[in-house]
C-alpha cells in the first residue's frame, strides 16, 4: 500500500504533467493540502519535499511552492552553438537586448583569461535574452579588438558568430568550459526574471578560432528552470 505523502505526491505530479497547475503557478498552500487530503502537515511536507527534489516545484520561504516549468530546454554543453542557431532548434520565440557595447581595457582578470596586454583592447558586449516572455540567460562577453575590429549594436543583437563567419571570413575551431551554480547577484536580479530564484548556473567559455587563436571570453548566466545541460561521452581505453 502507498504511503500518505507518495499519494499526494503522485496526484500532485500528474496534475503538473497534465497542466492542471500551470508553470510559474503556486501550488495550494501547505493548509489547503492538509485538508484536501486529510493528512498531517508533516505528510504534506514530505511530498513537497520530494517534488522539489526532482525538479517539479521551487519552495520559497514565506511564499509557498511555485510550480517549474518541465519543459526545460536542451542546452548542449560540448557544443559551439549561438544563441540564434539556438533558439532557431528550440523552435520558441527569442529576443536579444543589447544592455552595453564598448572597447575597454583589459584588467587584470581579462588580460589573464584573453591572453592580453596593457596596450590591448577588448570589446565589451552585455545581452540579456528572452525565450518566450521570460528573460533567462545574461551573456557577459568579451571579444578581443586585435581579431574582431568592429562591432555594432545590429550585429550583437543578430548574431556575433554569423558575423565573424560571414564576414569576418574567419573559421571558429573549439572552446573550453567551465559550469558552476552560484547565488544570483544584483546584476542578475535586475536584468533577468528571476522569479524567486536565488541561485544561477554560470557557463564559462573560452572560445578558439581554428588557428588556437583566443579571441573570447564568456560568461553566460542562465536561470536554472529553463535549461537541461546536455552532453554526448563515448568511453575510451
Amino acid at each position: 500500500m502507498d504511503s500518505k505523502y507518495s499519494i499526494i505526491y503522485n496526484d500532485i505530479l500528474s496534475r503538473i504533467e497534465n497542466g492542471d497547475y500551470e508553470p510559474n503557478s503556486k501550488l495550494p498552500s501547505e493548509n489547503e493540502l492538509m485538508q484536501h487530503f486529510n493528512v498531517s502537515r508533516d505528510t504534506v511536507r514530505k511530498a513537497l519535499n520530494l517534488l522539489e527534489e526532482a525538479g517539479y516545484i521551487h519552495k520559497i520561504k514565506g511564499k509557498g511552492s511555485l510550480i517549474l516549468d518541465i519543459n526545460k530546454f536542451n542546452f548542449p554543453v560540448s557544443g559551439i552553438t549561438s544563441f540564434k542557431e539556438l533558439s532557431k532548434d528550440m523552435g520558441v520565440e527569442a529576443k536579444t537586448f543589447v544592455e552595453e557595447l564598448k572597447v575597454v581595457k583589459p584588467g587584470r582578470f581579462l588580460k589573464s583569461n584573453l591572453e592580453l596586454t596593457s596596450e590591448d583592447e577588448v570589446w565589451k558586449v552585455i545581452r540579456v535574452r528572452q525565450l518566450g516572455d521570460r528573460k533567462v540567460i545574461l551573456d557577459k562577453d568579451f571579444f578581443n579588438k586585435k581579431i574582431i575590429p568592429n562591432l555594432t549594436k545590429e550585429v550583437c543583437e543578430d548574431s556575433i558568430y554569423e558575423y565573424i563567419e560571414k564576414e569576418l571570413k574567419l573559421k571558429i575551431g573549439f572552446a573550453k568550459k567551465e559550469i558552476t551554480v552560484q547565488q544570483c547577484t544584483e546584476e542578475d536580479k535586475k536584468l533577468l526574471d528571476c522569479e524567486g530564484y536565488n541561485m544561477i548556473v554560470v557557463v564559462r567559455s573560452y572560445t578558439y578560432l581554428d588557428d588556437t587563436s583566443l579571441f573570447q571570453y564568456t560568461e553566460s548566466r542562465h536561470r536554472p528552470d529553463k535549461f537541461k545541460f546536455v552532453d554526448f561521452a563515448r568511453r575510451t581505453n
